[in-house]
């Protein structure tokens, strides 16, 4: 017995059963003889239906199409359903990827600013990152270092920084001048905004004059000379180790003098005297000519465009000639006056004192020329030409007051430290101050620490922001000190590679102090410059302290940690405590008050681990 397809009859007495049929003109099907009721689709009249034929036939009659798998898409309603969903699947991932990539371009466009390429005001910058300005002042204190007001004007590296430090990308960057990031005047570079002020706020102020030259041709007796008094008789080896400035009054004007060394250690110091003066009298002996350390001074004065005054000393020798060191300063572009050039010159001797006011009278009208002006009524902003400890008074910083006037009391920030004004004392080291006012050299008391010679001395509004700012600076330098350790490291791996490392490395570990911060700056730049080499091993410098001040208890102890490590103390001296412990602990503290004699002593000594 089969069962029976669906079938089409003609009247309900030819199917098998009772069921509902579909009525139609094809009259041919039916169920068997004894098919068994089933229903089916209903019409306008009843009769058979499904059955099943006694025959094992179908008992339906024709078939229609049967419907297909929906696991094959096919045809039929379920497969043009699944089709269909599928595509609304397709066309919805398509929709939402197109919405994610037009947010994305959308929060591209809003992480992208456009910057003028030129300054702007803290609050103009804020409004184009679409943050309030004490945000960006916040960022400024405590990511960058950088003190600065809502009016003050950004340069434009600072600017970048701050658009990038806020998750901006900046548009046209590539735009700006390649060397921006070199730039020194930068407020990254100094750690505070150097905004100019109106004009009508500033007033003369006394030019700033540096005297440069080669070692021993005469700079501090000039100095002397001009001043009256003997400071090369109290120098060690009549040689300047340290930056000096006084203040001298010609003809009721008042001119401030810097005094750099000549000898090639302190490099940083003269570039630091180039890089805060106004004019540079450069020093040449009519008897030596141009020297390395004269070549060096043009080339300072050159980078930081500062006119230079020629002042030809010992010219009361017999073997001085004049003509030789002017025909020798055209081969370095400085041609004077009776050659054809604008290059002032005076021909003088510091011994008798010949041609100083003549050399004065130069300077002060080249000063006209450059029409010194400052604004003495607000904030003070200065330099620290050098850093020391001194007894009785603690940290003592040599500062030259650019603008503004610093007075007792005020709160400030130096490098990475801060402090608040306890005294103010004139170069003289006795008089003491209550203000000190634009051009003028002065002695700071009341740091908390030791700044770096060259660190932005500026004053800051409270205590609270001085010392949040001396941190963010402390830290930033830190970090840096962490990425050139892993440069170094980098350089090692590459050693190791290019067989520079087969030979045995050995390190000279040394302490320095000194008598002011500028020498142990100079002194351990020099030191780390020195190796020496065999076939066999390598011997460099590691400097694991260099700063300002007696030799104490602490230094010893760094020093007995680490074998073989020698204290050079540098111009100061060792207080009792530290000499009882370095002779316990077997730790060699060594004097020196020429830097040449220091270093002569070390290569000696790098020599002999050889």
């Amino acid at each position: 017995e089969g069962r029976g397809g669906r079938g089409v009859v003609a009247s309900a007495s030819d199917g098998g059963g009772g069921g509902n049929a579909v009525v139609s003109v094809d009259r041919s099907g039916g169920g068997g003889d004894s098919g068994r009721p089933s229903r089916g689709r209903k019409d306008k009249k009843k009769g058979g239906g499904r059955g099943a034929g006694a025959d094992g036939g179908d008992g339906y009659g024709p078939r229609r199409p049967q419907r297909q798998s929906l696991r094959v898409g096919g045809v039929g309603k379920r497969g043009r359903a699944a089709s269909l969903a599928s595509s609304r699947g397709s066309l919805r991932k398509k929709n939402r990827n197109a919405e994610r990539e037009r947010k994305e371009a959308a929060a591209e466009e809003r992480r992208t600013v456009v910057l003028s390429g030129t300054p702007m005001t803290v609050s103009e910058l804020a409004e184009k990152l679409d943050e309030k300005p004490v945000s960006v002042i916040k960022f400024l204190m405590t990511d960058l270092g950088v003190m600065a007001a809502m009016t003050q004007s950004l340069d434009v590296q600072t600017c970048v920084a701050v658009a990038e430090g806020f998750g901006k990308i900046v548009a046209g960057e590539d735009e700006y001048d390649e060397d921006w990031e070199e730039d020194e005047d930068s407020a990254l570079a100094v750690g505070v905004v150097m905004d100019e002020d109106d004009e009508e706020d500033l007033e003369p102020r006394p030019p700033v004059i540096t005297i440069m030259g080669h070692v021993d041709h005469g700079k501090t007796s000039l100095l002397d000379a001009i001043r009256s008094t003997s400071v090369v008789s109290g120098e060690a080896g009549g040689i300047t180790q340290a930056i000096s400035a006084y203040q001298v009054t010609h003809e009721g004007r008042k001119i401030t003098f810097i005094d750099t060394p000549g000898h090639a250690a302190f490099t940083d110091m003269r570039e630091r005297g180039a890089n805060i003066t106004d004019i540079i009298i450069l020093v040449v002996a009519a008897d030596d000519s141009v020297k390395q350390q004269t070549a060096d001074s043009i080339a300072c004065a050159r980078q930081a465009g500062v006119p230079v005054v020629v002042a030809v000393n010992k010219c009361d020798l017999e073997t001085a000639d004049v003509n030789r060191v002017k025909s020798d300063l055209t081969g370095y572009d400085l041609l004077t006056e009776d050659l054809g050039g604008e290059v002032m010159c005076s021909e003088v001797s510091a011994k008798t004192k010949m041609g100083l006011d003549d050399l004065l009278d130069k300077v002060m009208l080249q000063a006209e020329v450059e029409d010194l002006k400052a604004n003495p009524n607000r904030d003070a902003q200065g330099i620290v030409i050098e850093a020391s400890v001194q007894k009785g008074l603690g940290t003592v910083a040599t500062t030259l007051i650019k603008r503004g006037t610093i007075r007792v009391g005020d709160v400030f920030v130096a490098g990475s430290t801060s402090g608040k004004v306890r005294a103010l004392i004139a170069t003289d080291g006795k008089t003491r101050l209550k203000e000190a006012g634009p051009s003028m050299p002065v002695n700071v008391v009341g740091l908390e620490g030791v700044p770096a010679a060259g660190d932005m001395l500026v004053v800051a509004e409270d205590e609270q922001m001085a010392r949040q700012l001396a941190d963010s600076r402390a830290r930033i330098e830190r970090e840096r000190e962490g990425s050139n350790y892993q440069s170094d490291l980098l350089s090692s791996v590459s050693d190791i590679f290019s067989g520079a490392a087969m030979k045995e490395k050995r390190e000279m570990c040394v302490v320095i102090k000194a008598d002011v911060q500028g020498s142990a700056e100079a002194l351990a730049r020099s030191l780390r410059e020195l190796k020496r080499e065999d076939d066999e091993s390598i011997v460099t410098i590691k400097i694991l302290v260099a700063e300002a001040g007696d030799v104490t208890k602490s230094d010893v102890a760094i020093a007995s940690v680490t074998p073989d490590t020698t204290i050079l103390a540098f111009g100061c001296a060792a207080n009792f405590a530290a000499q009882e412990d370095a002779r316990i602990g077997g730790v060699p503290i060594e004097y020196y008050s020429i830097v040449y004699d220091a270093i002569e002593s070390v290569e000696s000594r790098m020599q002999e681990v050889l």
